[in-house]
């Protein structure tokens, strides 16, 4: 007799999920004003994602980024809800372990504007930075994150050098 088959789980968000997600949440005009917003840092409130994934309704300042980093093992989308973000991004995959430098080719940098109700979504290891350039105006926008994020990885970049900095836990921003 062969094992009684296992009750299997809800299946994971999938990209396309996660994104219709945070568009839908980013059209919420009343959970966007409830964000308390903060003149001179990001702020941020966790939400409930679907199937399990991790979410966030983020606050950014004029002048504020992310810096260079990834989400490790997670996929994950984001839609800018108020204002503009910029994204830049790699577009080649880098390893996941195994080094603290990188030289990068020429031609695999890529610039996105993402004005209100514009977003996208992202693999595993994507490297990329967000940043509010605004000189007046706060942007707001909504992600979420499948897994839950089990680390971030931080790095500095100096031209075509990208270099791991630091790795942050989720003890870290929660």
């Amino acid at each position: 007799m062969s094992p009684s088959p296992s009750v299997s789980a809800v299946s994971a968000p999938t990209q396309a999920e996660l994104l219709d997600f945070v568009r839908r949440t980013a059209a919420d005009a009343e959970l966007i004003s409830s964000l308390p917003l903060d003149p001179e840092g990001r702020t941020w409130v966790r939400l409930e994602g679907p199937g399990g994934s991790e979410a966030w309704l983020i606050g950014w300042p004029p002048g504020t980024g992310t810096g260079w980093h990834d989400h490790a093992e997670s996929v994950g989308a984001f839609v800018t809800a108020a204002g503009e973000l910029k994204e830049n991004s790699l577009t080649a995959r880098l390893p996941a372990d195994g080094w603290k430098t990188l030289e990068l080719s020429e031609g695999i940098d890529r610039e996105r504007r993402l004005p209100a109700g514009k977003g996208r979504s992202f693999g595993q290891h994507h490297v990329h930075e967000v940043l509010n350039e605004s000189t007046a105006e706060h942007a707001i926008s909504v992600h979420a994150y499948y897994p839950p994020l089990p680390q971030i990885r931080r790095y500095s970049r100096t031209g075509q050098v990208l270099r791991l900095e630091h790795v942050e836990r989720p003890e870290d921003w929660q």
